[in-house]
Order: structure tokens, then sequence, then C-alpha cells
């Protein structure tokens, strides 16, 4: 591996992560990255240039302010999504708490949560960059200003902006993994076997099912689907179409979760959001759209 390689490759794991919080999706993600490699190698090949002295934050402010380029286009293609849009799921074996590599899976399990980052899909994309690089990686005000070509003031109006929002409407708490994985057990036994009281039970009054189909997979209409009954009676008219379907599970962005299956096909990912008493559930994230699957062959799945 020559140098310039050597250094992206050491980065390559950091960048994923900060890319995919601005983005939330992985095609987008490795083509921001592939923008980056090509500029910091041709930084290296450029006869005149000097050393970069600080490579860390070379391709930091590189890989930032691509993605953010990205966004406009990015946007024009959800104007015409049909239905929710939720993030592609980062999928792990069952058991990991993260998306990447042991040493900064804890690090990053909050950062890359569905729950997350389908807030984070409501900020201005400055708003949304000053928020990853400050609450989730930890940079200075004036070390973001520097990445994003702001003042240092700006960019704390921005910081300021975002975090008030994301408290707002984060979740505002995560159960225990075990408690998470308990329900996402006792949800999934009620919905195959089409047990409306033991739905009802699990389910909040206010529970939202957020289901991102992309208009080419099974879904449940074009906007999320509010209220312990509408969501209730839903999932238990889809219990007959769930009896051939398979359970396994993994960890989807930091998360517990389900993957189901059809024959060998994985045909959804299922990541469920508690209530602060870890008991009901408040929130159903449901991804049936292929193209956001197609990870889902190359994780170790645990049988249920």
């Amino acid at each position: 591996m020559d140098e310039a390689t050597e250094v992206f490759t050491d980065h390559r794991e950091l960048l994923f992560s900060m890319v995919y919080n601005l983005l939330g999706t992985v095609a987008d993600t490795e083509d921001v990255l592939q923008e980056t490699w090509l500029a910091w190698s041709g930084r290296h090949r450029s006869a005149g240039a000097g050393p970069v002295l600080h490579p860390r934050a070379y391709l930091v402010r590189t890989a930032v302010n691509t993605a953010l380029a990205r966004r406009a286009e990015i946007s024009r293609r959800r104007e015409s999504y049909f239905g929710p849009w939720l993030p592609e799921p980062l999928l792990a074996p069952a058991g990991a708490t993260g998306a990447g590599t042991p040493e900064d899976a804890g690090e990053r399990a909050e950062a890359v949560s569905i729950a997350l980052l389908v807030v984070l899909e409501t900020l201005t994309p400055l708003e949304r960059a000053v928020f990853v690089l400050h609450e989730v990686f930890g940079y200075s005000h004036p070390e973001t200003a520097g990445i994003l070509g702001r003042s240092p003031a700006a960019v704390r109006q921005l910081a300021h902006r975002a975090r008030e929002h994301v408290q707002a409407r984060r979740p505002r708490y995560r159960a225990d993994p075990a408690v998470r994985r308990q329900a996402t057990e006792r949800f999934a036994a009620a919905v195959g076997g089409g047990d409306l009281d033991a739905l009802l039970r699990l389910l909040a009054p206010d529970v939202t099912l957020w289901a991102d189909g992309g208009g080419k997979a099974t879904a449940a209409g074009a906007r999320p689907v509010r209220g312990r009954g509408k969501v209730a009676r839903l999932l238990v008219g889809s219990a007959e179409r769930a009896r051939d379907v398979r359970v396994r599970w993994a960890t989807a962005n930091g998360d517990p979760s389900a993957v189901l299956f059809l024959g060998e096909a994985p045909f959804a990912v299922l990541v469920l959001d508690l209530a602060a008493d870890g008991g009901q559930v408040t929130d159903i994230y449901f991804v049936t759209n292929p193209d956001k699957l197609q990870s889902v062959n190359s994780v170790a799945v645990e049988e249920n």
C-alpha cells in the first residue's frame, strides 16, 4: 500500500460513519467516499502541492463538504419517493452494539440509530452537519466552523437550533438491548399469530408505524400510521401473509432488530422503539424497500 492509500484506509471507517450520518444511505455514502479518495489521491499526485500536514482534517473537510453538496440531489429524489423514507439499515450480527469495528461500536451506536436519523432528516443540511460533527463526533465549534467554512458564531447558532430541535423530537429513552430484544420477540409473535389483544397490550396509545417500501415492496401506505388501534388492525390484517415469514435476529444501527425472510430472500428489517418504562412500543420502523436490504445476506443473522 502506498502512503496515500494507507492514510485513506486508516480514516475510512470514520469518514463512512460521518457521511452516512449526513445522508442515511450506503450508496450515496460510498459515492462521497469515492470522490473524497479521488481528491485525496489527486492531491498526493500533484507535483506542485506540498505535504498535507493534517490528513484527518483534510479528509473530514473534503468528505463532509462533498456530502453537503450531494444533499440537493438527494432531496430531489426524496420528493418523488413513495411513502415514508427511512435510512438504510446498517446491519451487524445479533448482539453487536454498533455498525463498525468493536472498538468504536459503542461510541457510534446512538449516532446511527434509526430513530435519531429519522429526526436528523428534519434538520437543514447545515444544522445536521453541525449536530453530527459537534454532538456525535465531539468537534468543537471552532473546529466545526473550519470544516464547514462558517464563522464560529454562526456554527454556535446552528448548533443551538439543531440541539433544541433534536431534543424535542428524539426518543428520550433507549431501552436496554435485552429488553428491546424481548419486546421485539413478543411483537413478532403477536403479529405472526394475528393476536390483536397481545398487540394492543404491547403498543403505546400514540404508537407510530413507519413503513418504507419505496413503492417497490409491501408497506403501509403513503404516510406513517399513528394510533394503537389503527396500527394493531393493520398488523393483524397482514398476519396471514406473515405466516410464511421466518424471523432472524441481527443488530440494525446499534439496536436489536428482527430480519424477516421469505424463503432465503430478506423481506424486511424491523426495529422498535420503547417507552421510558421499557414496556410499550412507541415507534415501529419497518424497512421493506429491496434497495435498502442488499447488505442483509452478507450479515451473520441469528436463527429464531
